[in-house]
């Protein structure tokens, strides 16, 4: 069976959560999470939830554990907190929470925003895994790197990548 075949058995319509991590910025501010949860909805997607969290690794893994235990999206889109700097600890807090890494995301992210902003996308960090039966994808906070990964990347295989995680 090709790609697109299985592309039309895929879950037309996704639940999603979504977290921003910011030292900065809270709710009202949350220009990115706010963009993901409206692509999301204009997508037919159902966004349960959407949450601004400081970068504290303890308090970003108890929260993503929290929220996927409580309601169980296909998904978790995650912007922020993946750069270069000390405080920068998104990565580093939900990766050993996977059962599987998706490894194709963070080299198909990375020569993406390498065409669009060239070397500085050295700097730029990205990561998607499973936990339990929900897809969690770690990107970059700016608004443009948000669009990129979700309209590029994210978005059109959701419902796919959802369907094979939940039936196989």
């Amino acid at each position: 069976m090709g790609v697109e075949e299985h592309k039309q058995s895929a879950f037309p319509r996704v639940t999603l959560g979504i977290i921003t991590l910011s030292s900065t910025r809270g709710p009202a501010e949350d220009e990115s999470g706010a963009w993901i949860s409206e692509q999301a909805r204009l997508k037919g997607h159902e966004v349960l939830f959407h949450r601004v969290l400081p970068d504290d690794a303890q308090v970003i893994r108890k929260t993503v554990l929290g929220l996927i235990g409580e309601h169980d999206p296909h998904a978790v889109l995650m912007n922020g907190g993946t750069g270069t700097s000390p405080k920068d600890v998104t990565i580093e807090a939900v990766k050993p929470l996977f059962q599987k890494e998706l490894t194709a995301f963070g080299p198909l992210f990375a020569q993406l925003s390498h065409a669009e902003i060239g070397s500085a996308a050295l700097m730029s960090r990205s990561l998607a895994g499973i936990i339990g039966n929900t897809a969690v994808f770690c990107m970059p906070g700016s608004i443009k790197a948000c669009r990129l990964a979700c309209d590029r990347l994210i978005f059109p295989e959701l419902g796919h990548l959802a369907k094979h995680i939940r039936t196989g």
